[in-house]
């Protein structure tokens, strides 16, 4: 990168102007519409800047939105291969490991999303909406949402099957719900659409709560969404739609991500290791200050602000 080449030059280059009343995709609903549009404008928080995570250790999630017929918003989820050594079977994001070659993490997940299940690499075909803030997940990789808005509706899936076995839909927004979106199944009856359960996490003193949601799947072998994935979706979930989810995100003095992540970088051998090998110093690991989570009121706020825009 040339010394007077700006990296917001270079997102405004790869990330062709949205304009939602001309794309070619159903008519949106104006929550919908709203969603996309705060999703354009995210930011994580500048106090994510001052970490540098080990390339080695890094890895990237596509999440492909979609609009419906009816106009809500959809996110794309695959069904891992029953085959692979790790998560066999498991409901994920396309997405992976960072590779040499690689031009940044945006470039890591749509290169994996193009390998997983064919989604064009085509920024205007799939224009990028935003990236979120890393997060730490328990394979010890910093693991990075790229948010995109999948446009052109002749795509169609070529699944490697070696990876993925299949892919399907699910409504964004009912990751803010505890009831289900769908009906229930005579095999799931007493099953409810959302749980979670607290675990401990290594290095912390607080537990970590990892959400469940029902896919409306599972007769057919499709596991819910879980863990990390579920954590990922309801965070774009409350950013897009501007308010909290009905039910407690985090555990009783969960730690911070930021938290989390820092201990994580200057503590488990295997960052450490990491940092080593590419010239990062694991003992000058900035501390971060948590950024407080939006508030009902704010996320309102927002949402008010927005449409009146409209």
């Amino acid at each position: 990168m040339s010394p007077k080449t700006k990296r917001s030059d270079l997102l405004k280059f790869h990330r062709p102007k949205l304009r939602l009343d001309s794309a070619p995709i159903p008519t949106l609903k104006p929550e919908s519409k709203l969603c996309l549009q705060t999703l354009a404008r995210y930011k994580p928080a500048k106090h994510w800047q001052k970490l540098v995570f080990p390339k080695s250790r890094s890895a990237a999630v596509l999440v492909a939105l979609f609009v419906g017929r009816t106009g809500d918003l959809y996110v794309l989820l695959s069904r891992r291969s029953s085959t692979l050594r790790t998560y066999a079977g498991d409901t994920s994001l396309p997405g992976g490991k960072w590779e040499p070659g690689d031009r940044n993490l945006e470039w890591t997940a749509r290169r994996e999303a193009f390998e997983e299940i064919g989604i064009p690499l085509d920024r205007q075909k799939v224009p990028l909406l935003c990236v979120l803030e890393p997060f730490l997940a328990g394979n010890q990789l910093i693991v990075t949402p790229v948010v995109v808005l999948v446009l052109d509706k002749s795509i169609r899936p070529i699944l490697n099957e070696s990876e993925v076995a299949s892919i399907f839909s699910h409504p964004l927004k009912t990751l803010l719900h505890s009831e289900a979106p769908f009906p229930s199944e005579p095999e799931t009856l007493e099953a409810k659409y959302h749980t979670f359960v607290d675990i401990n996490w290594t290095g912390h003193s607080g537990k970590v709560r990892m959400h469940r949601f029902l896919t409306g799947r599972e007769a057919g072998g499709t596991k819910p969404i879980f863990g990390l994935t579920a954590s990922i979706l309801i965070r774009v979930a409350t950013i897009g739609y501007g308010y909290e989810p009905d039910f407690e995100v985090n555990a009783p003095d969960q730690p911070a991500q930021e938290d989390r992540i820092v201990q994580a970088l200057r503590t488990r051998p295997l960052f450490r290791q990491a940092e080593i090998e590419e010239g990062l110093d694991p003992d000058k690991v900035p501390d971060l200050v948590p950024r407080e989570p939006p508030s009902n009121k704010r996320g309102r706020r927002n949402f008010s602000r927005l449409r009146s825009r409209l």
